[in-house]
Order: C-alpha cells, then sequence, then structure tokens
C-alpha cells in the first residue's frame, strides 16, 4: 500500500543511502514491524531494551518516542531502564534514563 511518497529513511537518507533506506523502510518498518506475533508496543519495548543494553544511545530518542506511541509510559521506559542497570551496566541506563527526559513532550508542540 504506498502513498506515492517516500518512506521516512528515504525522505532522510534516499540520496546518499539509497539501499539502506530502502531496507529500514520496506523490510525493517514494512514487515518486520508489521508482523502479528508481537504488538507494536512488545516490539518497542524489546527495542529499548536491546538498544540500551548495547548503548546505542543514537538511536534511542526516535525508539522511545515511538515506545511512547505505541504505549509505553514513561514510568515503564524508566524501569526498563533501571532493570537494565544491573544487566547492561550502570552507565547504559544513566544514559538512557537522562535521554529519556530531555524528550520533548509531545503536547507541548500542540
Amino acid at each position: 500500500m504506498s502513498t506515492g511518497r517516500p518512506g521516512p529513511a528515504r525522505a532522510a537518507l534516499g540520496s546518499f543511502a539509497p539501499k539502506l533506506a530502502e531496507l529500514t523502510d520496506d523490510t525493517l518498518f514494512g514487515d518486520i514491524w508489521t508482523r502479528h506475533e508481537l504488538t507494536p508496543r512488545d516490539r518497542s519495548l524489546v527495542t529499548i531494551a536491546a538498544l540500551i543494553a548495547l548503548y546505542r544511545s543514537d538511536q534511542l530518542p526516535f525508539h522511545l518516542r515511538t515506545a511512547l506511541d505505541n504505549g509505553l509510559t514513561v514510568e515503564e521506559l524508566v524501569e526498563v531502564a533501571t532493570h537494565l542497570a544491573f544487566y547492561s551496566g550502570w552507565p547504559t541506563a544513566m544514559t538512557a534514563v537522562q535521554i529519556l527526559r530531555d524528550l520533548p513532550d509531545p503536547e507541548d508542540s500542540r
């Protein structure tokens, strides 16, 4: 179901990294994220946990906003980071919580 507009990755990176943009839009978000075996909320929870544990803080803001859009609460996301502090390390958890704290409130843009 194409809208005729490029997906977000194609819009951001399409001319610079066209194959990566295509795979991101079509495979990752067009297939993997839409499979029915897990809800979008569950996929966000798993993704946030993996990004925190692997210390991939550059990807956290986007996925934290997506997690909130998919029904996770700030309190749940803080709890994920707190729990992971004992498995992936204190710096990973502290960084994740600071990024979450600093996210702009979507209510402010309305």
